[in-house]
């Protein structure tokens, strides 16, 4: 009799649990922004979240939790319950992570469950609108020669800007004075000031101040030119091989999120990156929407996993550690 009421609570505990996955959602999903309102991470989730919104039927609400490169809103969502509430919209940063800290809480490839990539951002090299060099041949010359009297900004340990920023000096085999700001914004508007010389960041965040001529740029970190960009050389064909970043964008959950609800999760991102106003807004600002098959969860778990991989010796060698 016992053993039949042990069976009976089980089925019902089970019957339960499907039935709420079924449902899900049933309240509003609170998406994890690990950086500051207004920068090209916290862009691309506000332009994701209305047609996840109108797919899932709940408000997908962007929350900014900035601070420790990202790691804080990170670890506040590797430890969230797993119940498809409490997601991560995350950059490169959640790869490059897992090198960068050496007393990191969770684990950027263990502690999530993938939902999808979503863009591929471009990065652009620029510099104040009254640095001398002209070309981009002329600023590595300039790097080359000035070193550690060049003044390189980024947007602090971890971010998109100074990955590249590292990348740029182990590729260029020399070291600049480098100066971390507490966001990209506070980066840019030196940059628009002149208080520093050059800037490695997101065409989320540059594109315009190119076309106003609020900054001189130089080239773009892509393999090839861009549509919107058509005037900047890549890296690559100025003479640096290569040499490539994009700041990749993906969506996560905690791990151990139940297959039902990351499915769902993903057919709402995947709808949303078909989505007509969000491919015109990534347009203009210079970057697209991945494939549907890239916006799956087993495609980003892999990307991260390769990403880990890719970013590791490049952060061992540049010899850059945050607590």
């Amino acid at each position: 009799m016992r053993r039949l009421t042990l069976i009976a609570a089980a089925l019902a505990l089970f019957s339960g649990t499907a039935a709420a996955q079924s449902d899900y959602p049933t309240r509003p999903i609170t998406v994890i922004v690990p950086f500051t309102a207004g920068g090209p991470t916290d862009t691309v989730a506000r332009l994701v979240a209305e047609p996840m919104t109108r797919a899932l039927g709940q408000q997908v609400i962007i929350e900014n939790v900035g601070g420790a490169g990202g790691t804080l809103g990170a670890r506040r969502v590797a430890t969230a319950d797993p119940d498809g509430y409490t997601l991560l919209l995350h950059h490169i940063g959640q790869a490059t992570s897992a090198s960068l800290y050496r007393k990191l809480s969770y684990s950027p490839a263990k502690d999530f469950a993938g939902i999808g990539l979503i863009t591929d951002v471009p990065m652009t090299i620029i510099s104040r609108a009254d640095f001398p060099a002209t070309s981009i041949k002329e600023l590595i010359e300039t790097i080359k020669t000035k070193k550690q009297d060049i003044t390189l900004a980024n947007a602090g340990v971890g971010a998109v800007s100074h990955l590249c920023g590292m990348l740029l000096q182990s590729a260029l085999g020399v070291q600049v004075t480098t100066v971390p700001y507490k966001g990209t914004g506070p980066a840019m508007t030196d940059i628009l000031g002149s208080q520093v010389d050059i800037l490695c960041d997101q065409t989320t965040n540059t594109t315009g101040h190119i076309g106003t001529g609020k900054v001189k740029a130089f080239a773009v970190t892509t393999k090839e030119r861009l549509k919107t960009l058509p005037n900047l050389p890549t890296m690559d064909e100025s003479g640096v091989k290569g040499f490539e970043v994009v700041a990749w964008h993906g969506l996560y959950a905690p791990k151990g999120t139940p297959k039902p609800i990351v499915d769902k999760l993903a057919a709402a991102l995947q709808g949303a990156l078909k989505d007509e106003k969000v491919i015109a807004r990534l347009a203009d600002l210079g970057a697209e929407p991945v494939s549907q098959e890239a916006a799956t969860p087993a495609a980003l778990d892999k990307y991260l996993a390769d990403e880990i991989a890719k970013w590791k010796p490049v952060i061992e060698s540049a010899g850059v550690y945050a607590d």
